[in-house]
């Protein structure tokens, strides 16, 4: 199969740049500098459409190909990884667990203001001592009269407080399945119930302008109503959620791996040493063609798990592809970082140039949905080696 971009995504790609360049863009550094969530361009990548690319047209969504949304991520995260990953997660896990799993009554009460990108959500999975570990969930919800008790914790969610956030899909023990184990089961816990609070924002390395706070539960009671999916389901829900977001945040890397060959090809021509432009040393020229390398293994990689996605592919294929394009793409943004930074020399450490910032956002590409360490054992899984 293909894995070529259409003329149709194409010309879409061109109007989300178009988008980027004027509305992200000249503000970007700024947001970074005052850790600014910017609501009102969220809004408009919501009048936009973007974050109604995969949803069905009855929920206000264009109902268009999981390809479409990667390339609107790579365009946006091209000029800013922050509104790239606000995209990435609202979409992937934000919206996809309430349309995959959620009930008719589910999806019509949520849907159309997510879609519409006048609200957001987030996925509420990692905790202090668990992380893709889901075993060790410590969050308990107990039902009562009617009701899910919900007590615990939460860290590092995204939009999970910012002033247009909805609600955060929780993953929760619910009980002991018969080997023992726990039973974990998704739940929906709208913002202001009681009990929920979203702590203050974390201040993180980068990705300044992204919201993401840790959230805490005591006695926060939802409708019984609210379990989202099958009770006892959660853990394979939140790995199918993993799954998409996996080759979305790859293309969050691509795009950072593109922005870095730009730059560094730009500066490259413009300074001068020796009385000649950089550019015509070996050892810039050999570093900036690394970069055309990876952005184009990257780039083949991701979009050829998205065309399995779309193309409705057995799901080890998809996990395996998924996991091999995260892998590649995140550990080869942070490397472009630090080439493009290089070749950059001293301006490349000033906050004036977005090449530091490209520097510092990077990193957790290789750490969210899902570490380096963690897409190697699935990889490996996915080969027939049993590892650990």
């Amino acid at each position: 199969m293909s894995y070529e971009l259409s003329e149709e995504h194409r010309e879409f790609a061109h109007s989300v740049r178009d988008f980027a360049r004027a509305e992200i863009e000249p503000h970007a550094a700024e947001w970074d500098r005052k850790h600014y969530f910017p609501v009102e361009v969220v809004q408009k990548m919501g009048a936009l459409g973007l974050f109604g690319l995969t949803a069905p047209e009855e929920f206000g969504g264009s109902g268009g190909d999981f390809t479409s949304l990667c390339v609107a991520i790579e365009e946006i995260s091209k000029v800013d990884q922050s509104m790239g990953i606000t995209l990435e997660a609202a979409v992937g896990l934000g919206i996809n667990p309430i349309l995959t799993f959620g009930t008719d009554a589910q999806k019509q009460q949520w849907l159309p203001d997510l879609v519409a990108g006048r609200r957001l959500a987030g996925f509420g999975l990692t905790e202090p001592e668990s992380g893709s570990d889901a075993g060790a969930t410590r969050t308990k919800a107990v039902l009562d009269n009617g009701e899910w008790v919900i007590d615990g914790s939460k860290q590092f969610i995204t939009n999970s407080g910012s002033t247009i956030t909805s609600l955060v899909t929780v993953t929760a023990r619910t009980g002991e399945k018969a080997d023992g184990r726990p039973e974990i089961s998704t739940i929906i816990v709208p913002t202001g119930t009681p009990g929920f609070v979203a702590e203050a924002a974390y201040d993180k390395l980068g990705w300044h302008a992204s919201d993401t706070h840790p959230l805490s539960f005591s006695g926060c009671r939802v409708p019984e109503a609210n379990l989202l999916g099958e009770r006892g389901k959660g853990f394979g829900q939140f790995l199918a959620t993993l799954d998409d977001g996996r080759v979305a945040i790859g293309a969050v890397a691509l795009g950072c791996i593109k922005a870095c060959l730009e730059m560094s090809i730009q500066y490259a021509g413009e300074r001068k040493t020796f009385g000649v432009p950089i550019g015509q040393k070996q050892g810039v020229a050999f570093q900036i063609s690394d970069l055309k390398v990876m952005a184009d293994a990257a780039e083949l990689l991701v979009y050829r798990a998205a065309a399995l996605k779309d193309a409705g592919a057995p799901m080890k294929e998809f996990k395996q592809a998924a996991a091999v394009a995260k892998l590649y793409a995140t550990e080869s943004a942070v490397t472009a970082t630090r080439i493009a930074t290089q070749v950059f020399g001293g301006y490349g450490f000033m906050e004036e140039y977005p090449v530091t910032r490209f520097y510092r956002d990077a990193k957790i590409l290789e750490i969210g949905e899902g570490t380096s360490e963690v897409q190697r054992m699935l990889i490996a899984r996915g080969l027939g080696l049993p590892v650990e």
